[in-house]
């Protein structure tokens, strides 16, 4: 699985340790700022909370997985990343010359 990762991302065994560092981190520090500002906003309803609790991760994690990626020095694989996946769910404009424009 893991070197299925490194040829996939193009990183060497170090630099997926970190990345994957960066992973865990990113989400756990995204979990934790998400409940911290869900106990300060006063809702009731579980139905509401929820949704507002999911859109709130949505926003969080792209920035802080880019703030935990600084001190890893994997700023750049996430910049990519989080790029290709804006690109993907269609937030993000393709850059030209990448293939998806090219198909287009």
């Amino acid at each position: 699985m893991f070197e299925r990762l490194q040829k996939k991302w193009k990183v060497n065994s170090l630099q997926l340790a970190l990345i994957l560092c960066t992973f865990a981190i990113g989400g756990s520090l995204t979990g934790f700022a998400g409940k911290k500002i869900m106990n300060v906003l006063p809702v009731q309803q579980d139905w509401l909370w929820a949704i507002i609790y999911i859109l709130l991760i949505t926003i969080l994690w792209p920035m802080v997985v880019m703030l935990v990626s600084i001190p890893f020095g994997q700023f750049s694989f996430f910049k990519k990343y989080i790029r290709k996946i804006g690109v993907k769910v269609g937030v993000v404009k393709p850059e030209a010359g990448s293939r998806k424009s090219e198909e287009s």
